[in-house]
């Protein structure tokens, strides 16, 4: 199964993510077959930046996002 998770980078206590494409069974930070955005938390407001396109084209092929990037999705407006 495809996912659409964070990947997590960055320094202690300063996580920096980046939205990934990626198979269920890699690990976190493992391989993963395409990045479509960034997310920063660490900034006020915080930072998401996705290609929407990408995101769309994924989700219509059948990738799964986790709770956190589908919370992510709604809130920047992109739907299945």
């Amino acid at each position: 199964m495809v996912k659409i998770r964070l990947k997590r980078l960055g320094a202690k206590k300063k996580p920096f993510y980046r939205v990934v494409v990626a198979d269920s069974r890699s690990p976190r930070n493992g391989s993963f077959i395409e990045e479509i955005g960034v997310y920063d938390p660490n900034i006020e407001p915080a930072r998401f930046e996705v290609d929407g396109e990408k995101a769309k084209k994924w989700l219509g092929n059948g990738a799964q996002p986790t709770e956190t990037v589908a919370r992510l999705f709604k809130a920047a407006g992109i739907e299945k």
